[in-house]
């Protein structure tokens, strides 16, 4: 940029008159393109804004999920007693400890995909969206041991695999860690 008092902007060294330069002015088409450019860039921010939403609603509900699992998983291994059916009413012939190492495997599995899915790398969404899958499969399974655990958890476990796979790149860090 070029100072205004300067000869070059029409400024006088001498007190002569120097002709004045044209200077930077953009042509109608220029000043045209140039608005559009900046009303796509608000507009695919605010659309990132209102996204980003969603991939930060999967890390929150498998930081829960995985917080979840685990108490069930320690609750099967430490206290079986407190489930509606015994282990034997399961609809897998499994006793409530390997549901109970189950559990808390899946919690582990869904702490480490969250703190992945907050960094915005790929491997996590594989991991957030494989964990979403199994957690339904195995509370379908846990259902007659715990309804209404069991229906809640599924649903948001849709819900998780939704954020992920529509949102789960919103997530990427800037810095490409």
């Amino acid at each position: 940029k070029i100072p205004q008092g300067s000869p070059a902007v029409g400024g006088t060294t001498s007190g002569a008159a120097a002709p004045q330069p044209a200077g930077w002015h953009l042509s109608e088409e220029a000043r045209h393109d140039e608005h559009r450019f900046d009303d796509n860039a608000d507009a695919r921010e605010r659309w990132e804004r209102r996204h980003y939403g969603w991939a930060l609603f999967a890390v929150v509900v498998l930081v829960m999920a995985g917080c979840f699992q685990a108490v069930n998983g320690l609750v099967a291994l430490f206290r079986s007693g407190t489930y509606v059916v015994g282990s034997n009413g399961l609809v897998v012939d499994v006793d409530y400890t390997a549901w109970g190492w189950l559990h808390l495997g899946l919690g582990v599995l869904a702490l480490v995909a969250a703190l992945g899915l907050s960094r915005g790398q790929l491997w996590a969404r594989i991991l957030g969206v494989a964990f979403a899958v199994l957690s339904a499969i195995a509370y379908m399974v846990f259902m007659p041991a715990f309804p209404a655990l069991s229906l809640v958890v599924i649903a948001l476990d849709v819900l998780v695999v939704y954020a992920i796979t529509a949102h789960g790149g919103d997530l990427k860090d800037d810095a490409g860690v």
